[in-house]
């Protein structure tokens, strides 16, 4: 197991897991302040978390309304 750590190149794939995770932060926190989305809020809530790099951009995509 710690072979396997020791071959991962942390160097380039920490960059990308902050940025997912500033991404799901973002997605979280404009779904909690909108009023109105398109589906449930709990819905979208569960998405964003569960489906980890997919979810936050559905949300950005589908969820919020542009009323």
């Amino acid at each position: 197991m710690n072979e396997l750590f020791n071959v991962i190149p942390w160097g380039a794939i920490a960059p990308i897991l902050v940025l997912q995770l500033i991404l799901m932060i973002t997605a979280l926190v404009s779904c909690i302040r909108e009023e109105k989305t398109n589906g449930p809020k709990w819905l979208w809530i569960l998405i964003i978390l569960i489906i980890n790099l997919i979810g936050p951009v559905l949300y950005f995509v589908v969820g919020r309304r542009n009323d």
